[in-house]
């Protein structure tokens, strides 16, 4: 599934991946919530079972391509730390956890790093205006970097 700008879960964005070193910096689309991000079907074969939704499935190939694009050198191998920044799509309360879920699922996908079990240290903030008003953008900015040996 292609994504566009009029997509809901996953607006089209252009891909913005900063490798400094030892640091990676990410700019992707809004990811989808964790309830949007599984479906659980009630009939047919796959009934009982826990599976990615579409729109979790779009999100992971967005995530997939931007990495792509922004030709990531390599995967971290060991433990990382992870800052996000994320940018609201609107006004409406959220709930920041809802948004680890999806969107490590899907740097995991697009070999940011082997296996989101590696994230030892994270840290989650809404953007904010320096009046303290929301920074609406529909987006996370994600840093991604080793931890350091003393700090493992």
């Amino acid at each position: 599934m292609r994504l566009s700008g009029g997509d809901k879960h996953c607006p089209r964005l252009s891909p913005v991946i900063r490798a400094h070193e030892m640091m990676t910096q990410i700019t992707l689309p809004w990811p989808p919530s964790v309830n949007a991000y599984y479906r659980s079907p009630n009939k047919g074969p796959l009934a009982g079972r826990t599976l990615i939704s579409e729109a979790g499935r779009a999100y992971r190939t967005a995530v997939h391509e931007i990495v792509s694009e922004g030709r990531m050198a390599a995967s971290y191998a060991g433990p990382v730390a992870v800052e996000i920044e994320a940018h609201m799509p609107d006004k409406r309360r959220r709930d920041l956890d809802n948004l680890l879920k999806g969107l490590f699922d899907a740097l995991t996908h697009a070999g940011v790093w082997m296996d989101d079990s590696q994230v030892d240290d994270f840290r989650v903030r809404r953007a904010r205006h320096p009046d303290g008003s929301l920074r609406i953008g529909g987006m996370v900015k994600v840093v991604v970097h080793p931890m350091e040996a003393s700090n493992v």
